[in-house]
């Protein structure tokens, strides 16, 4: 009888520690599931909150001649990765593009929701000699219509200017385009896009219009001074 008693304790243990070992897996694989739908959640909340610059403009913007991971917005794409701030950059620079082009265009692009606009455009309507009152009004209209689409958005209006020989009432009148915009939309303004890279031949190509690699790279810095306080700074 004490054999008998002595066998059903040493059952009844080995049962409890393999019960205790169950326990104890289901337990450990519960933390992990937490563990991991914690990190899930993580990503999807990461994927949520990511907002969007859209970079509005032509051949500058575009980066004509060089590959798309050289041109400015992909620059600033760069310093935005390296500050771990939740923005992604699309670039919608097309070549050759006026501010005609561009108010026919915006409306198809505001089909996603936009947090930072930045308007890079005018510098082929001026070098065309289109009427700088003309380019005034075209701009105005896709900031308006932006601002209509995305009644919170950032915006960043890209200032150009006209070389000398276009004639000093046109420069003058092409400029204040951009002054006067930026005054009366209420927008943040880049005082000179290509400060430091237009007329330099050793920062900009062969046709002497459009910027080399490093020339793409001082307008990124151009555009992050006025840029980088409106995505840092809480709304």
């Amino acid at each position: 009888m004490k054999k008998i008693n002595l066998l059903v304790l040493y059952f009844l243990l080995l049962t409890g520690i393999y019960s205790c070992g169950q326990t104890e897996s289901a337990d450990t694989a519960a933390v992990i599931d937490k563990e991991g739908a914690a990190k899930a959640d993580k990503e999807v909340a990461k994927t949520t909150k990511d907002k969007t610059i859209l970079f509005f403009g032509n051949s500058l913007t575009a980066g004509y001649g060089l590959e798309p991971d050289q041109a400015f917005p992909a620059i600033i794409q760069g310093y935005i990765d390296s500050l771990d701030l939740p923005y992604k950059v699309i670039n919608a620079g097309v070549s050759g593009e006026t501010s005609a082009g561009g108010k026919s265009r915006i409306s198809w692009l505001l089909k996603q929701p936009v947090d930072v606009f930045v308007l890079e455009l005018g510098a082929n309507d001026g070098l065309r000699g289109i009427s700088p009152t003309d380019t005034y009004q075209n701009l105005g209209t896709i900031i308006d219509k932006v601002r209509e689409k995305n009644p919170d958005v950032k915006i960043v209006l890209a200032g150009m200017q006209m070389p000398p020989s276009m004639g000093r009432n046109f420069t003058d009148e092409f400029k204040q385009v951009y002054t006067r915009l930026a005054e009366e939309k209420k927008v943040a303004l880049i005082p000179f896009l290509l400060h430091g890279v237009g007329g330099n031949p050793k920062l900009n190509q062969a046709d002497g219009v459009h910027p080399t690699i490093e020339g793409q790279k001082i307008l990124a810095k151009n555009t992050w001074e006025i840029l980088e306080n409106l995505i840092t700074t809480q709304p």
